[in-house]
């Protein structure tokens, strides 16, 4: 499906996800009557940015000692990457089931939910990881670049 990546890269793996979104989204983009999205797609994208936000804290661990700055930089990607889950996982909550019903999030009773709701336990799970690297400060500060026009 994809093309074989180039000799000698690194990351081939990286490289599909991010061709796979990009088709994913120009789908969207091309449909004449776009749909909105469903509870399912909601949950995908929440799984997938997920992973990278797992993988941006493995990168920015990795980075700050050796470059401090470089890593306050990926450590504030990591935060503001966890607002968008956040908005994801609202949004998740406001969209109907196949019955209809719109749903709220309530921690304290997640064993005794749907499956679908395992949105739920994965936003959970890694707002505690965000919460034990990151300070509502951190969460609510502008955003500062380094690039110059």
């Amino acid at each position: 499906m994809f093309p074989p990546p180039p000799p000698g890269d690194a990351h081939p793996y990286l490289r599909a996800a991010t061709a796979g979104v990009r088709h994913h989204t120009r789908g969207l983009h091309h449909a004449s009557q776009p749909e909105p999205v469903d509870r399912n797609h909601l949950d995908v994208l929440h799984a997938h940015l997920t992973e990278v936000h797992h993988f941006i804290a493995q990168c920015s661990e990795a980075t700050r000692p050796p470059l401090p700055a470089a890593g306050r930089h990926l450590a504030e990607a990591h935060a503001r990457l966890w607002l968008a889950m956040a908005a994801i996982h609202s949004a998740f909550h406001l969209l109907p089931t196949a019955s209809g019903e719109v749903t709220e999030c309530r921690p304290g009773r997640l064993l005794e939910q749907p499956p679908v709701l395992t949105i739920c336990q994965r936003h959970l799970a890694a707002g505690r990881a965000v919460r034990r690297k990151t300070t509502p400060t951190d969460l609510n500060r502008p955003h500062v670049t380094t690039c110059t026009r």
